[in-house]
């Protein structure tokens, strides 16, 4: 059931512009299936959906596609230089700003690539929580995605391996 289920919600978001759970629980139900919003919610987590920046709508993230890490370093280096406005530090704790519905694409990129300073991300709309090793770990990273976001790639500290 929840298989067909992803492959409707996958089906419905491709075909056409939803901007919001209900509309596109509403779509899901007028081709026989109902879901509550809990459970709506934790499938667009588990299919990687979130909403385009540009107009709100959802659509599927292409980071699955990255599987190694060196693909995902570069998906994190685009992604940040895209999406992230402004970061700051404190202590071990790293707070990234982005535009409204971009805070998302910008944290799962940090999960996904092979950034060992980062012990997790929490991510709202527009702002994310990135929990780091130590205080060290947090400037190396704050250092290297400001690097990248202003294009100031030569003076970018080496992130640990």
């Amino acid at each position: 059931m929840k298989g067909t289920r992803h492959g409707v919600i996958l089906d419905v978001i491709e075909r056409e512009s939803i901007s919001s759970q209900e509309m596109l629980r509403q779509r899901l139900h007028d081709r026989g299936v109902d879901v509550t919003q809990a459970t709506l919610s934790r499938d667009l987590k588990e299919l990687g959906v979130v909403k385009r920046a540009s107009d709100g709508a959802y659509q599927r993230l292409a980071a699955g596609v990255v599987s190694w890490p060196a693909d995902a370093l570069a998906n994190l280096q685009r992604t940040t230089t895209e999406f992230l406005k402004r970061s700051d530090r404190s202590e071990q704790l790293v707070v990234l700003r982005t535009d409204s519905g971009q805070a998302a694409l910008l944290a799962i990129a940090i999960d996904r690539a092979p950034v060992p300073e980062v012990l997790g991300t929490v991510a709202g709309d527009d702002t994310i929580l990135v929990i780091c090793r130590d205080a060290r770990a947090a400037e190396a990273l704050v250092a290297r995605l400001d690097a990248w976001r202003t294009g100031a790639t030569a003076r970018m500290p080496a992130l640990a391996r």
